[in-house]
């Protein structure tokens, strides 16, 4: 749930003003960025780049701009947007992706699993309209242009099968969604704009640990019912509660991204013990509610992983 590494020193150092696509291009520093968290000995390599990632490779070029994020260079706005992006990207076009992949792979020389990634068709789309967190303009798009919404969806469903087809092809061990503005739409708008593509794409992916996050989502049973491997909690939910009702899923959580930021390492560790306790030893990955905020403090992220490895107490 690293966030693209921000809180991390050594990243800020390596990237050195780059612009963030100049960088997540750029192989040998991707790779060497995906591979810092290895220090703190987590138990997996996220590799490093974003979710418009794909839509670049569909062919919509993105500017990460301060204090608005990533910001499309033509909004998709008519059906001939939409129709100009490709659904199925040739691998080249995200070759880069590829190719650190395999540099991280043998990096690692099978030390560690590499985990990849994709922005759930919401999440993405709410992008390549330039609208990103703003629902209430994501939705007015949505009312006004039926059609052209519904059509970007589908493209971006498509795009992702063919992306994550690709990686999971290349060596990818497992593939996380990542929906994270989806938990603030109605259950109505969810089932259409959300479930519906995430169960698309987890029947059409297979083969590996299918990973479905959905920042603070209210719909549990929706997230239970998409064919994900694993579900992601975030602090809405209690994990004890979730694992007594869901018995058989594979959850992930749920430590507070914001304690992360604002607590001392002592809270930060026993915030994680309690996470640990409340998952009960098995069919649980401890990782956060969402990602590293940038002025979280080495110190709490050391904490964290060194709380989380050392288990469940004796007894």
């Amino acid at each position: 749930m690293r966030q693209a590494g921000r809180w991390d020193p050594e990243f800020n150092e390596l990237r050195a003003g780059k612009s963030f696509y100049e960088f997540s291009e750029d192989v040998e520093l991707s790779a060497i960025a995906s591979l810092l968290p290895r220090r703190f000995g987590v138990d997996a390599i996220i590799l490093f780049y974003d979710i418009t990632t794909l839509a670049v490779s569909m062919g919509l070029p993105f500017t990460l701009q301060p204090g608005r994020g990533p910001v499309p260079d033509r909004p998709v706005r008519t059906l001939a947007d939409v129709e100009r992006l490709s659904d199925r990207p040739d691998a080249d076009r995200f070759r880069h992706v590829l190719d650190l992949l395999a540099h991280v792979k043998v990096a690692l020389r099978g030390e560690l699993p590499v985990i990849v990634f994709a922005g759930a068709p919401f999440t993405l789309a709410t992008y390549c309209l330039g609208t990103g967190k703003d629902l209430a303009a994501t939705r007015g798009f949505a009312a006004e242009s039926p059609a052209v919404w519904n059509a970007l969806l589908d493209r971006i469903g498509s795009a992702t099968v063919t992306f994550l087809g690709e990686l999971i092809r290349a060596g990818a061990v497992a593939y996380q969604i990542f929906d994270s503005w989806a938990g603030a739409l109605s259950l109505d708008e969810y089932a259409a704009w959300a479930y519906a593509h995430h169960r698309t794409i987890f029947d059409l992916v297979r083969g590996v640990p299918r990973i479905l996050f959905v920042k603070e989502c209210p719909y549990l049973a929706e997230m239970i019912r998409s064919g994900a491997d694993v579900v992601s909690l975030g602090v809405r939910h209690e994990l004890a509660d979730a694992r007594r009702r869901f018995p058989e899923m594979v959850f992930q959580g749920n430590v507070s991204d914001e304690l992360m930021r604002t607590g001392t390492p002592e809270q930060v560790a026993e915030a994680t013990r309690a996470c640990v306790k409340a998952g009960g030893g098995r069919q649980h990955i401890v990782n956060l509610s969402h990602g590293m905020d940038r002025d979280v403090p080495v110190a709490n992220f050391e904490a964290f992983v060194r709380t989380a490895k050392a288990g469940l107490p004796a007894g």
